[in-house]
């Protein structure tokens, strides 16, 4: 009505949302403690103490705090560190020729009628779903000089027999086990992130007059950024970690010490030599090395495929 006094209607105060969301996420937190967390801290105790014979003659093993002597131990010993540039010449080798053969074979399965896809998508990711040990055991017997019968397919054909677990060729040995479990899983994150793509984009490019091989590289590969950055920061993650496969392959070669990779060397001092306290500052070390190291990639494949920092 005219001149009537606008209402105002009174507004309950909002309830707060109470306990409920600390309950929901209590779990996780507390999962991120015990299983995370707590292992991180007592690693790092334990990196800090090393264990002392004391008691004059009767041999009493104590543990002592020794600060960094541990860090500096692991820093300054020459095995660990051919082991990490072992570790850095896989990578080397793998990491490239895994994620090149991912893409390619992702590219090429998400090709316009392409045949018999399925069997091949299967067929190339088969051999990620093979345990690590299995696949390092089954290439071992390819490798073997006496029962290789890749050996026997070179010779027969005249040219000379290769050894594969010479101390030349054991690292390319070692790698091939890594880019030939490797390839089946990263593919199939590419193709999906390909599948992902409106097919419109690509009709559009076919219109203007692109070919397929102008169409994967200005437009397959710019818009599947994102996935090749993550598979190839895991991929370095993977590459930091490598030890089933030298280790399996260990009993079968003398081109193989113990201290091949970093993780080798923290086996034998935590679980050979019964020297935890070492092999707790070498894993610190190692798990900082691969902290850095994958930050590093990740803001170089970021630069690289957006231009920018994210």
């Amino acid at each position: 009505m005219p001149g009537a006094r606008p209402t105002t209607v009174a507004r309950r105060p909002r309830a707060g949302a109470g306990p409920t969301p600390y309950v929901l996420v209590a779990p996780a937190v507390v999962l991120l403690a015990l299983f995370l967390l707590v292992p991180i801290g007592y690693t790092v105790w334990l990196s800090l103490r090393a264990s002392r014979v004391t008691g004059g003659g009767l041999g009493l093993r104590v543990e002592q705090f020794v600060g960094l002597e541990n860090y500096v131990g692991v820093l300054t010993d020459d095995g660990y560190a051919q082991g990490i540039l072992r570790m850095l010449g896989y990578g080397v080798i793998v990491v490239p020729t895994m994620l090149g053969l991912a893409l390619l074979f992702a590219l090429l399965l998400d090709t316009p009628r392409v045949r018999l896809g399925a069997a091949s998508r299967i067929g190339i990711f088969l051999p990620y779903a093979v345990p690590g040990v299995i696949a390092s055991l089954l290439w071992g017997f390819l490798y073997l000089p006496n029962v290789s019968p890749i050996r026997d397919a070179v010779t027969a054909i005249g040219l000379p027999a290769p050894d594969f677990l010479a101390p030349g060729s054991v690292l390319f040995s070692v790698a091939n086990i890594g880019v030939w479990g490797g390839v089946g899983f990263n593919m199939i994150v590419l193709y999906t992130a390909l599948r992902g793509i409106p097919r419109e984009m690509y009709d559009a490019a076919r219109i203007d007059g692109a070919s397929e091989i102008q169409i994967a590289l200005r437009v397959k590969i710019p818009l599947i950024a994102p996935a090749l950055v993550m598979t190839g920061v895991f991929s370095v993650i993977a590459t930091l970690q490598v030890f089933s496969e030298p280790a399996t392959l260990q009993p079968l070669t003398d081109s193989i010490p113990s201290s091949w990779v970093p993780l080798m060397t923290i086996y034998r001092d935590a679980f050979v030599n019964n020297d935890i306290h070492t092999a707790a500052a070498a894993s610190v070390v190692l798990a900082l090395g691969t902290l850095v190291v994958s930050l590093g990639v990740l803001s170089f494949l970021q630069k690289r495929a957006f231009g920018r920092d994210k």
